[in-house]
């Protein structure tokens, strides 16, 4: 009888751990085939960048609109088929996209995926909360890594897949994101087949949204995520253009280091995840996102030659996000989707404002020293890139704050 039951586990937790893996391959798929695609996008409906820029915003607020109600759907439903939800969302808007001949009927449905997107990032973040109860650190920074994997190679796979042609019909961006995101039907099948626990949990046992909020230690990992997400975000935009007009450098060298940048990320949320465990989440935070920090200021101010030190950032980057999950679903085991929802949501508004400043700081300082100058230009961008060092350091900074919290409170994590 114990041997059967075992087996039932372990099918379960197989299936579990499919649906949270490939879910992740999904989400950094959906989340990254737009690079390839957005010329060609902008070049079918003649738009221009103005209405290019507010398609994205748009996107941005459905991304957030449903980071705010997954929380409350899970609760109404289960996780099992909020997931559901989400993954199907997915394929319905890579339909409706592969139809729409028109900019309005395009935007919705491209509204509807990034609605797809937000609920898809709350729903795996929940899951991985109530299974990953042993290792947590580990298995939430391995779920991430098949995020980073799916993200490394959407783009080349969606390139790809705009130049196939299949009976005499040439794909191109439409074709490409029904067929990528029709991929969300595999991780379906196992969510279907899998029981999910915390669903049975009852109302009065949950840790109220009020209750959560009046804790310092939830508004420390807000502020934790959210300037980790920034440094983690800006770097994707901000890294090419730092090196292609600070030191002259072609495209291809400057994409390469970014490579390089995404291969420490990944090897660190592959390799890093048992660490994080071992000496306990709160003080890797303190020591990785600071590790980014020097990183980023070396790479600064030694200039071209410590060029590395961009992509050596990385590895301290990386395990930001899935560590603070994993700090949430220990601290919060009965209230972590509410937790894990609000500072999401916290963390998708504090990163739109990172990503503005970082901008406005570029052209602050490049008008102090001359706009149409060489060196206002560089003394600009290394000032923005600061500012994505600077985000990095004041994570440490309030993970130190967290851990002096804490221990006074014999609740080190």
């Amino acid at each position: 009888m114990r041997t059967q039951r075992k087996k039932i586990f372990n099918k379960n937790y197989s299936l579990q751990l499919a649906t949270i893996f490939i879910g992740f391959i999904i989400f950094g798929i959906s989340e990254n085939i737009k690079g390839p695609a957005i010329p060609r996008i902008q070049m079918s409906f003649n738009i221009d960048e103005i209405q290019l820029g507010t398609l994205l915003s748009l996107n941005a607020l459905g991304y957030l609109i449903a980071c705010s109600f997954t929380a409350l759907l899970t609760r109404k439903i289960g996780i099992k088929w909020a997931s559901m939800i989400a993954f199907g969302s997915m394929i319905i808007s890579g339909i409706l996209i592969f139809v729409s001949h028109t900019y309005a009927f395009f935007s919705a449905s491209y509204f509807l995926m990034y609605i797809g997107n937000g609920m898809l990032e709350i729903a795996l973040a929940i899951l991985g909360a109530r299974i990953f109860v042993k290792n947590t650190g580990m298995m939430m920074n391995l779920s991430h890594f098949f995020y980073g994997l799916s993200s490394t190679v959407a783009p080349l796979i969606a390139s790809g897949l705009m130049t196939l042609t299949i009976f005499n019909h040439t794909l191109d961006w439409r074709g490409m994101y029904l067929v990528m995101l029709c991929l969300s039907v595999i991780p379906m099948i196992p969510t279907l087949m899998s029981r999910f626990p915390g669903d049975d949990l009852l109302e009065e046992d949950r840790i109220p949204l009020k209750v959560l909020m009046r804790d310092p230690a939830l508004w420390l990992l807000v502020a934790i995520l959210s300037f980790g997400v920034v440094s983690e975000l800006a770097v994707g935009g901000w890294l090419v253009n730092f090196l292609e007009k600070s030191y002259d450098w072609n495209t291809t060298a400057a994409a390469g280091m970014l490579s390089t940048f995404f291969l420490f990320f990944a090897g660190a949320r592959l390799f890093l995840g048992p660490v994080t465990d071992k000496i306990g989440f709160n003080l890797s935070i303190i020591i990785l996102s600071g590790f980014a920090g020097i990183c980023t200021f070396i790479a600064i101010l030694a200039g071209e030659p410590a060029a590395i030190f961009f992509a050596l950032a990385g590895i301290g980057i990386a395990p930001i996000y899935p560590t603070v999950m994993a700090f949430i679903a220990k601290r919060y085991p009965t209230g972590s989707d509410t937790a894990i929802t609000f500072t999401v949501t916290m963390m998708g508004v504090g990163s739109v404002i990172g990503n503005y400043l970082i901008g406005a700081i570029i052209n602050v300082v490049k008008d102090a020293y001359g706009v149409n100058t060489e060196i206002g230009l560089l003394r600009g961008l290394q000032a923005g890139y600061g500012f994505i060092g600077l985000c990095a350091l004041i994570c440490s900074v309030a993970g130190i704050i967290l851990y002096k919290y804490l221990k006074k409170r014999n609740e080190l994590i």
